[in-house]
């Protein structure tokens, strides 16, 4: 799930780190802003009390071991922030199912364990580096950050020579992931959900 935009010509982001443990609300924090227009994710949670109070327990779940492995990416005052999955860290799927089960509605609910099955299936087989969120708050956005974000991820991935694998919750990003060498692999629709879309970068040796 990722949430950027095109940058504007001329600007220039700012510097990126690796994310600390003690960044992790400020991370926590910026994704939730970032997402909050967000297509996919707002369909999960329309009401906003809903979505304030879930989605930073729900992004932990999804991406909170990029923290702990210190694969996590920032902007250097936290406006931007990219949590990377080397191949043998993954979601945390007991800590997502029981988020899930408390915040979705009853009525989005079977919806959402299904979309989540099927993205566990786009996966590519073999080794990868998974980007599950990636976003810059609102104020920052087309100034390059996601940019910086995405190119220091990939540097990580280059190095391991492994593939790279997101999907995009907004088409709108897609043309900018594809900068960055993905491709569209396929659109997943669940339900009433907000089509999404795996996207694949193939390994540089």
């Amino acid at each position: 799930m990722t949430v950027m935009a095109m940058p504007r010509i001329g600007t220039v982001a700012p510097p990126v780190r690796r994310a600390r443990s003690d960044d992790a609300p400020l991370v926590f924090e910026t994704l939730t802003q970032a997402f909050a227009a967000d297509p996919a994710v707002r369909w999960m949670y329309p009401d906003p009390q809903q979505y304030r109070r879930y989605f930073p327990a729900f992004a932990k779940a999804f991406g909170g071991a990029a923290l702990v492995r210190g694969t996590a990416l920032v902007g250097g005052d936290c406006s931007g922030a990219a949590l990377w999955l080397p191949s043998d860290a993954a979601p945390d799927e007991e800590a997502l199912v029981a988020v899930l089960e408390e915040s979705v509605a009853d009525r989005e609910r079977a919806d959402a364990f299904a979309l989540f099955e099927e993205l566990g299936r786009h996966h590519p087989e073999g080794p990868h580096w998974y980007l599950p969120l990636v976003g810059v708050v609102p104020a920052r956005q087309g100034r390059g950050l996601g940019s910086a974000l995405m190119e220091h991820g990939l540097a990580l991935c280059d190095e391991a020579r492994l593939p790279a694998y997101l999907e995009s919750t907004n088409p709108r990003n897609i043309p900018l992931y594809e900068r960055h060498g993905f491709a569209v692999i396929g659109e997943i629709r669940i339900g009433r959900y907000p089509p999404i879309f795996p996207m694949l970068r193939t390994a540089r040796r």
